[in-house]
């Protein structure tokens, strides 16, 4: 398995990645799974969210999604004839243990126990993420990521899901982006359970921290020694508009409550200073207990998850900066704590249909960055990939050059990165199949296979087959315009 105590074996040439290097994609259970009211699975805050008039884009909900509960054989063997040598999908929490509380439901269990069995019967290595956004709905009654009572049933979960799979499972990840689930379902409403409350959020933040370590340490109890345990995150690339020291606080101030409110307690023990400071008027920081960043951090990371889309421009706010926008489209309530200050900026250039800026640069920067904070931690890429308006064309195949160009532009990036001493162990595309985009619905189609959603045809795009090529051969090819990596920015 790549993610190992040693470094991968270097690259051999400027287009070839190192032996051994992970090649997969990702999913999460609610974006395609379906079965939502099925063997004994109840409603997360998702399922509610979702239900709810005027939350998610045309009234869409994830009930039936990709239908993934019925048709996982049919999907394992399409990740088989791509080449795919892993799959990271996530466990939906409701399926296992339907009130958050009490004995897993075997049922559940037995679907993610069928789905590793056929991985592994394909020689595709299953990848394990606890927490991917669809907490119970009880536990949402009961307070939600803002309560501590969460982190510690998020820990009894975690046994529980270890306990049936860890005999066939080694990289287990805790929690993922726990960035979005605590600004975006507490801070902006965004994203389930749509609370707008900024204290709430900074609680919920802690308690995803310590969510993580309870959880480790469950899973270190019941899993055996050579299980490697990671979290992934959705790390803010931050870049100044300008180099004025106002810009420069600005970006900071976005480091501090995007990066360095996950990445100080996980890795370095404490919650940075800055952060405290900024937040002083929301908050005191009291529900942070003593023993809890022991707690946090007890069993280091043997990788940490990297999730990289777009980066983000920001300025100190000015009567000529325009409305303040959140970065993410939502300018009523923002998800950054204390962050009034602060303006963000839509770079120029191509975007995806998503409204994001195509920049691998910020990929690079990323990775050298905290290869340079982090040093000996090993990173993988457990996210990246664009949405785009794909389309069957007359001879029902899905041409999408334009994911093709960005997926080369950042693996180029990312391979860029490891020739200058990145420590970069694999690379997950988002997302093996289109799927259910949260707040966008159907609207959105980051999938490498596109999904018919009235028969639920499966159609590799050309980007799946582009994507196939890489994977099968560990060898970037050639682009008819090679992408440019500009120098990395200042930080």
């Amino acid at each position: 398995m790549p993610a190992s105590d040693t470094r991968l074996s270097a690259a051999t040439s400027s287009h070839e990645f190192p032996m051994g290097f992970m090649w997969g994609s990702s999913t999460a259970s609610y974006q395609i799974e379906g079965a939502a009211a099925e063997d004994g699975r109840t409603p997360s805050i998702w399922d509610v969210f979702s239900h709810t008039p005027g939350k998610v884009w045309n009234g869409d909900n994830g009930d039936v999604a990709a239908d993934h509960y019925h048709l996982y054989r049919d999907d394992v063997r399409l990740m088989s004839d791509l080449g795919l040598s892993a799959y990271r999908f996530s466990v939906s929490w409701s399926r296992v243990q339907p009130t958050g509380r009490g004995p897993a439901v075997q049922r559940g269990l037995d679907f993610y126990r069928s789905l590793v069995d056929e991985l592994l019967e394909h020689d595709i290595e299953p990848v394990v993420t606890l927490y991917h956004w669809d907490l119970p709905q009880e536990l949402e009654d009961a307070g939600g990521w803002p309560q501590r009572d969460t982190a510690e049933r998020f820990a009894d979960y975690a046994r529980l899901t270890a306990e049936a799979l860890g005999d066939r499972v080694r990289l287990w990840t805790t929690l993922n982006e726990p960035w979005c689930s605590a600004f975006l379902g507490y801070g902006s409403g965004v994203h389930a359970p749509g609370r707008t409350e900024p204290a709430a959020a900074l609680r919920a933040a802690h308690h995803l921290n310590l969510a993580h370590g309870l959880g480790a340490t469950a899973l270190r109890s019941v899993l055996p020694a050579r299980a490697q345990l990671s979290i992934t995150l959705n790390p803010h690339q931050v870049r100044p508009l300008t180099r004025s020291p106002e810009d420069r606080d600005a970006a900071r101030r976005i480091d501090a409550v995007g990066n360095r409110i996950f990445t100080g307690p996980l890795i370095k023990g404490a919650y940075p200073q800055d952060l405290i400071t900024d937040t002083e008027q929301l908050t005191d920081w009291s529900f942070v207990r003593d023993g809890d960043l022991a707690a946090i951090r007890r069993h280091p990371l043997d990788v940490l998850g990297v999730n990289y889309y777009t980066p983000s421009v920001v300025s100190a706010a000015t009567s000529t900066s325009g409305p303040r926008s959140d970065g993410h489209g939502n300018s009523e309530h923002s998800p950054w704590p204390a962050a009034e200050s602060v303006a963000f900026h839509q770079p120029p250039g191509e975007r995806t249909a998503m409204g994001w800026s195509v920049d691998p640069t910020g990929l690079y920067d990323l990775l050298m960055s905290f290869s340079r904070q982090f040093p000996g931690l090993p990173l993988m890429i457990t996210e990246n990939g664009a949405a785009y308006d794909d389309a069957p064309g007359p001879d029902g195949q899905v041409e999408d050059p334009e994911r093709i160009a960005y997926l080369h532009a950042h693996l180029d990036a990312v391979l860029k990165a490891i020739n200058n001493g990145a420590d970069v162990r694999g690379y997950f595309l988002w997302s093996l199949m289109d799927n259910f985009e949260w707040a966008y619905g159907y609207s959105k189609r980051f999938g490498a296979v596109y999904i018919d959603y009235d028969t639920l045809t499966r159609t590799p795009k050309s980007s799946a087959h582009w994507y196939s090529g890489v994977a099968r051969t560990g060898r970037l090819p050639e682009a008819t315009a090679a992408p440019v990596l500009s120098a990395e920015s200042e930080e």
